[in-house]
Protein backbone atom coordinates (compact mmCIF):
# COMPACT_ATOMS: atom_id res chain seq x y z
CA UNK A 1 0.00 0.00 0.00
CA UNK A 2 1.71 3.44 -1.15
CA UNK A 3 1.89 6.28 1.46
CA UNK A 4 -0.06 8.35 -0.83
CA UNK A 5 -3.29 6.69 -0.85
CA UNK A 6 -3.25 6.42 2.93
CA UNK A 7 -4.13 9.49 5.21
CA UNK A 8 -2.99 9.19 8.89
CA UNK A 9 -4.71 11.95 11.08
CA UNK A 10 -5.41 12.26 14.86
CA UNK A 11 -8.97 10.71 15.40
CA UNK A 12 -12.14 12.77 16.13
CA UNK A 13 -14.86 12.11 17.76
CA UNK A 14 -16.82 11.43 15.11
CA UNK A 15 -14.22 7.90 14.39
CA UNK A 16 -15.77 7.00 17.84
CA UNK A 17 -17.77 3.69 16.24
CA UNK A 18 -14.88 2.46 14.13
CA UNK A 19 -12.83 2.79 17.11
CA UNK A 20 -15.04 1.22 19.42
CA UNK A 21 -15.28 -1.20 16.71
CA UNK A 22 -11.72 -2.47 16.33
CA UNK A 23 -11.61 -2.81 20.06
CA UNK A 24 -14.31 -5.56 20.45
CA UNK A 25 -12.52 -7.12 17.59
CA UNK A 26 -9.41 -6.73 18.41
CA UNK A 27 -9.97 -8.41 21.46
CA UNK A 28 -11.92 -11.40 20.11
CA UNK A 29 -9.05 -11.66 17.65
CA UNK A 30 -6.39 -11.32 20.36
CA UNK A 31 -7.65 -12.67 23.61
CA UNK A 32 -10.90 -14.32 22.73
CA UNK A 33 -12.57 -12.38 24.75
CA UNK A 34 -16.51 -10.82 23.97
CA UNK A 35 -16.05 -7.12 25.19
CA UNK A 36 -19.00 -5.20 25.96
CA UNK A 37 -19.95 -2.65 22.93
CA UNK A 38 -21.63 -0.10 25.29
CA UNK A 39 -18.71 -0.29 27.36
CA UNK A 40 -16.42 0.39 25.06
CA UNK A 41 -18.01 3.14 23.31
CA UNK A 42 -18.13 5.04 26.61
CA UNK A 43 -14.70 4.68 27.08
CA UNK A 44 -13.57 5.48 23.42
CA UNK A 45 -16.05 8.62 23.89
CA UNK A 46 -14.26 9.28 27.14
CA UNK A 47 -10.92 9.80 25.11
CA UNK A 48 -12.31 12.41 23.31
CA UNK A 49 -13.59 14.19 26.32
CA UNK A 50 -10.77 14.63 28.45
CA UNK A 51 -7.54 15.41 26.00
CA UNK A 52 -5.35 14.02 29.29
CA UNK A 53 -6.67 9.97 28.61
CA UNK A 54 -4.63 9.94 25.11
CA UNK A 55 -5.46 10.58 21.72
CA UNK A 56 -6.49 8.35 18.90
CA UNK A 57 -4.96 7.99 15.43
CA UNK A 58 -6.50 6.46 12.63
CA UNK A 59 -5.35 5.50 9.11
CA UNK A 60 -7.59 6.05 6.52
CA UNK A 61 -7.87 4.51 2.68
CA UNK A 62 -9.67 4.76 -0.75
CA UNK A 63 -13.15 2.85 0.76
CA UNK A 64 -13.09 1.35 -2.73
CA UNK A 65 -10.33 -1.38 -2.01
CA UNK A 66 -12.49 -3.25 0.21
CA UNK A 67 -12.77 -4.41 3.33
CA UNK A 68 -15.47 -3.25 4.41
CA UNK A 69 -16.24 0.53 5.01
CA UNK A 70 -17.77 0.75 9.06
CA UNK A 71 -20.79 3.08 7.53
CA UNK A 72 -23.31 0.68 8.24
CA UNK A 73 -25.21 0.92 5.16
CA UNK A 74 -23.99 -2.16 3.50
CA UNK A 75 -22.60 -1.18 0.50
CA UNK A 76 -19.11 -1.30 0.76
CA UNK A 77 -17.96 1.99 -0.33
CA UNK A 78 -17.45 3.63 2.77
CA UNK A 79 -19.60 6.87 2.17
CA UNK A 80 -23.03 5.84 3.81
CA UNK A 81 -25.54 6.45 0.97
CA UNK A 82 -26.09 3.00 0.27
CA UNK A 83 -24.96 3.33 -3.44
CA UNK A 84 -22.44 1.42 -3.96
CA UNK A 85 -20.79 4.20 -5.65
CA UNK A 86 -17.94 4.78 -3.24
CA UNK A 87 -17.43 8.48 -4.36
CA UNK A 88 -14.70 10.18 -2.75
CA UNK A 89 -15.71 7.57 -0.01
CA UNK A 90 -12.54 6.84 2.40
CA UNK A 91 -12.20 4.15 5.18
CA UNK A 92 -10.70 3.82 8.71
CA UNK A 93 -8.60 0.41 8.15
CA UNK A 94 -5.94 1.31 11.39
CA UNK A 95 -6.23 2.73 14.54
CA UNK A 96 -4.22 3.17 17.67
CA UNK A 97 -4.78 5.05 21.01
CA UNK A 98 -1.59 6.80 22.97
CA UNK A 99 -2.05 7.19 26.73
CA UNK A 100 0.27 8.95 28.82
CA UNK A 101 2.33 7.91 31.74
CA UNK A 102 4.52 10.86 33.49
CA UNK A 103 8.62 9.64 34.26
CA UNK A 104 9.92 11.07 37.43
CA UNK A 105 13.12 9.57 36.54
CA UNK A 106 12.93 11.55 33.25
CA UNK A 107 10.87 14.56 33.45
CA UNK A 108 9.53 13.38 31.10
CA UNK A 109 6.32 11.38 29.41
CA UNK A 110 6.23 7.83 28.38
CA UNK A 111 3.58 7.65 25.69
CA UNK A 112 1.88 4.51 25.63
CA UNK A 113 0.56 2.77 22.49
CA UNK A 114 -2.29 0.48 23.06
CA UNK A 115 -5.67 -0.84 21.29
CA UNK A 116 -3.72 -1.27 17.60
CA UNK A 117 -5.75 -2.59 15.05
CA UNK A 118 -5.30 -3.10 11.41
CA UNK A 119 -8.63 -4.47 9.91
CA UNK A 120 -7.52 -8.26 8.47
CA UNK A 121 -7.37 -7.13 4.67
CA UNK A 122 -4.88 -4.24 5.71
CA UNK A 123 -2.40 -6.49 7.63
CA UNK A 124 0.91 -6.39 6.37
CA UNK A 125 1.19 -3.40 4.21
CA UNK A 126 2.61 -1.12 6.27
CA UNK A 127 -0.03 0.65 7.81
CA UNK A 128 0.99 0.24 11.28
CA UNK A 129 4.47 1.99 10.65
CA UNK A 130 2.31 4.57 9.36
CA UNK A 131 0.70 5.43 12.49
CA UNK A 132 3.82 5.36 14.60
CA UNK A 133 5.78 7.08 12.49
CA UNK A 134 3.03 10.10 13.21
CA UNK A 135 3.02 9.45 16.64
CA UNK A 136 6.67 9.70 16.51
CA UNK A 137 6.30 12.96 15.17
CA UNK A 138 3.88 14.22 17.17
CA UNK A 139 6.05 13.31 20.09
CA UNK A 140 9.04 15.76 18.67
CA UNK A 141 7.18 18.64 19.28
CA UNK A 142 6.17 17.56 23.09
CA UNK A 143 8.69 15.99 26.33
CA UNK A 144 8.25 12.65 25.62
CA UNK A 145 11.12 9.83 26.38
CA UNK A 146 9.70 7.43 24.22
CA UNK A 147 6.97 4.73 23.62
CA UNK A 148 5.85 1.62 24.97
CA UNK A 149 3.27 -1.14 24.48
CA UNK A 150 2.34 -4.50 25.61
CA UNK A 151 1.52 -7.22 23.82
CA UNK A 152 0.05 -10.92 24.12
CA UNK A 153 2.72 -13.44 24.19
CA UNK A 154 2.01 -15.37 21.26
CA UNK A 155 1.30 -13.01 19.07
CA UNK A 156 4.90 -13.20 17.66
CA UNK A 157 3.95 -10.92 14.25
CA UNK A 158 3.01 -8.16 16.22
CA UNK A 159 5.82 -8.52 18.16
CA UNK A 160 8.05 -8.51 14.81
CA UNK A 161 6.60 -5.58 13.63
CA UNK A 162 7.66 -3.65 16.71
CA UNK A 163 11.24 -4.75 16.66
CA UNK A 164 11.08 -3.41 13.30
CA UNK A 165 10.92 -0.36 14.25
CA UNK A 166 13.17 -0.23 16.96
CA UNK A 167 11.04 -1.49 19.51
CA UNK A 168 12.77 -4.03 22.25
CA UNK A 169 11.62 -6.41 25.27
CA UNK A 170 12.07 -4.44 28.42
CA UNK A 171 13.47 -6.22 32.06
CA UNK A 172 10.26 -5.36 33.18
CA UNK A 173 6.37 -7.68 33.49
CA UNK A 174 3.21 -6.19 33.31
CA UNK A 175 0.96 -6.76 36.42
CA UNK A 176 -2.39 -5.85 37.29
CA UNK A 177 -5.16 -6.36 39.97
CA UNK A 178 -8.57 -4.75 39.21
CA UNK A 179 -10.42 -2.89 41.52
CA UNK A 180 -13.83 -4.25 43.39
CA UNK A 181 -15.62 -1.10 41.01
CA UNK A 182 -14.37 -2.36 37.99
CA UNK A 183 -16.20 -1.72 34.94
CA UNK A 184 -17.66 -4.24 32.60
CA UNK A 185 -15.10 -5.91 30.65
CA UNK A 186 -12.76 -8.43 32.52
CA UNK A 187 -12.50 -11.79 31.37
CA UNK A 188 -14.45 -13.34 33.74
CA UNK A 189 -17.36 -10.64 33.36
CA UNK A 190 -17.07 -10.87 29.35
Amino acid sequence: MSDDSVIVRDAAPADADALAEFNCLMALETEGVRLTPAVVKRGVAAVFEEASRGFYVVAEVDASTGAGDGDGDGDGDGDGDGDGDGAGARTIAAALLVTREWSDWRDAEWWWIQSVYVRAPFRRRGLYRMLYEHVAARAANEKVCGFRLYVERDNSVAQQTYAALGMRETRYKVLEQLTAGAHGNSPSAA
